[in-house]
């Protein structure tokens, strides 16, 4: 029963800081089990920690017709919430870490197999580190092994067809300045207040950026964020260094690049008007989102056996990598995105249960 098998997924601790060493073998049982064919992707995590992509196959074949892809780490948990990883049932709900986001899916997706028996080459994938940067996806878009022709990819939609969905950047900025006694300001210069002047000129940048729409979505243009800031030494000093955080979340017309172009531009004009001006922008991720006609067969597929209108989402997922394997994406899910990554995380049992036949008609109507 598909309740058993979410519990047995959830049993296992999978947070992004573990290895998913354990939730992996299981997973390779289970699909072995299956008459799956399995290929393990190792690498270690910057921290050396072991990570493994699973990859389980219907037919032992380079390109595959559809691909069930689900990542199997979760965000950390309260340890007093003694839910976590014991799956219960309350209200018509399952509550657990990772019941929603995304051991549902993956419990879904094995159901969905169990019971149908595929003609053209399917896959199951398996990902580690999508918490933490999409980093196991990332991994197979890099290593290519294999072509995909359609993808789902689970993330918590209420059942809801995810067709585009926009990227995710970050850069870390770094203003110089010299420092001096705040009662003798013209010794010195105030990384602060160039920071300040550069984040007046983001806010500028902002504003701009909504020029360039995409109905589609909610906002429907790129955003930015400066969440983080931290500078100075006491406060009697001017600061010799000034670091903030700058975020944005590019929509999937615009290439990534757009904000720094215009981000370096605008520090060329802090530079001309203040030839001492220092700044060291490290853009570190540069995540780009992913869209899907909607003329697509599968979105098409996904919104008749679902019912529901196909949308977008504002948050990075892994279909853009599946784009890199040659793939039509959708995004969807059981479980709401509003419920994920917090204490009493829970998936309703309907949607478990409905997204499990929903996948079982996909993979009959592809394969």
């Amino acid at each position: 029963m598909i309740k058993e098998t979410l519990a047995d997924l959830v049993r296992i601790d999978s947070v992004s800081t573990r290895s998913n060493a354990e939730i992996i073998a299981h997973l390779e049982r289970r699909c072995e089990a299956l008459g799956l064919i399995t290929r393990r992707y190792p690498y270690a995590d910057g921290r050396g920690v072991e990570k493994i992509n699973l990859i389980a196959l219907s037919h032992d074949v380079q390109e595959v017709e559809l691909a069930l892809v689900g990542h199997t780490d979760t965000v950390p948990y309260d340890p007093n919430w003694s839910e976590a990883t014991n799956l219960t049932e309350r209200d018509a709900k399952l509550y657990g870490r990772g019941a929603c986001d995304t051991k549902g899916f993956i419990a879904a997706a094995l159901t969905a197999v169990e019971n149908v028996k595929a003609k053209k080459p399917l896959a199951l994938i398996f990902t580690a580190d999508e918490e933490v940067g999409l980093l196991g996806a990332k991994k197979l878009a890099q290593a290519k092994p294999l072509r995909v022709r359609y993808s789902i990819v689970g993330e918590p939609t209420s059942l809801r067809p995810i067709r585009a969905g926009k990227g995710y950047s970050l850069a870390e900025v770094v203003v110089k300045g010299r420092e001096a006694h705040s009662a003798y300001p013209a010794l010195g210069a105030s990384a602060v207040f160039r920071a300040a002047r550069l984040i007046n000129r983001l806010e500028s940048i902002a504003t701009q950026l909504k020029q360039d729409q995409y109905a589609a979505f909610d906002p429907p243009f790129t955003t930015l964020n400066v969440g983080l800031i931290q500078g100075g030494s006491a406060k009697n000093v001017l600061a010799g260094e000034c670091r903030f955080t700058l975020e944005w979340r590019p929509i999937p017309t615009q290439p990534s690049e757009h904000l720094l172009d215009l981000f370096n531009a605008a520090i060329a004009e802090e530079m001309k008007s203040d030839p001492d001006f220092q700044c060291a922008v490290d853009a570190n991720r540069q995540d780009t989102g992913f869209e899907t006609s909607p003329d697509s067969p599968l979105v098409q597929l996904l919104e008749n056996a679902t019912g529901n209108k196909s949308g977008t989402v504002a948050f990075g997922t892994e279909a853009a990598q599946m784009k890199l394997l040659g793939s039509e994406a959708v995004v969807i899910g059981p479980g709401d995105i509003r419920e994920a990554h917090r204490t009493g995380e829970f998936v309703p049992i309907d949607e478990l249960e409905r997204c499990a036949m929903v996948l079982r008609q996909a993979i009959e109507k592809l394969c």
